[in-house]
């Protein structure tokens, strides 16, 4: 991640990541199919990064100006506890979001990409965009990912978070437990090795 300012001390106090949908979640492509029905694809890194996250304890959500199945269906998917779509006003959304949820701006991380963001951008502790965003919304944003939005932003800003937080050797040990626990299994299993 490219950061203007010192990153460690904003994603330490992170208890939220809050998301626009159209080029964050996805790259920003809408196809329209028959009917009324619409095709989004949302990366699989992003996917498993969400779920990092709410297993380490970070809360997640979305503020989207524009109704969406398919980021309705993902964002429960994933698990995530805030889920606005279709919000004519986002900084509105933002400050209800803050007050039910008891949190102040520095614990918020927003993840935005174009001109409709800037007032929650302003707002957030750490606000983030990706590095396909719009012109304006990058020269005003302290930290831009350097994968595009819809390819692994979203599990960049995550993991920037949680090694920030001391969490990320936690994290990896979920997945892989270290030598320790290898040789016990081992010899659990009598020395055989797994195939």
């Amino acid at each position: 991640m490219r950061c203007r300012i010192p990153l460690q001390p904003r994603a330490r106090r992170i208890a939220l990541v809050l998301m626009d949908v159209d080029g964050v979640m996805t790259d920003g492509a809408i196809v329209y199919l028959e009917e009324k029905s619409e095709l989004k694809t949302f990366d699989a890194r992003d996917g498993v990064g969400l779920w990092i996250a709410r297993r380490a304890g970070l809360r997640t959500g979305l503020i989207s100006g524009r109704s969406s199945a398919a980021a309705a269906r993902r964002a429960a998917e994933l698990g995530m506890e805030e889920i606005h779509l279709k919000t004519r006003d986002k900084l509105a959304t933002y400050v209800r979001i803050l007050r039910r949820s008891d949190l102040a701006d520095s614990q918020v991380c927003y993840i935005g990409d174009d001109l409709v963001d800037l007032q929650v951008l302003r707002r957030a502790g750490m606000p983030v965009a990706p590095s396909d965003a719009h012109p304006e919304v990058l020269s005003r944003v302290p930290f831009i990912t350097r994968a595009a939005g819809g390819h692994g932003a979203i599990r960049e800003v995550i993991d920037a978070i949680l090694k920030a937080q001391g969490r990320w050797r936690e994290v990896v040990g979920w997945f892989d437990p270290g030598p320790a626990a290898r040789g016990r299994a081992a010899r659990r299993d009598g020395g055989r090795a797994r195939t």
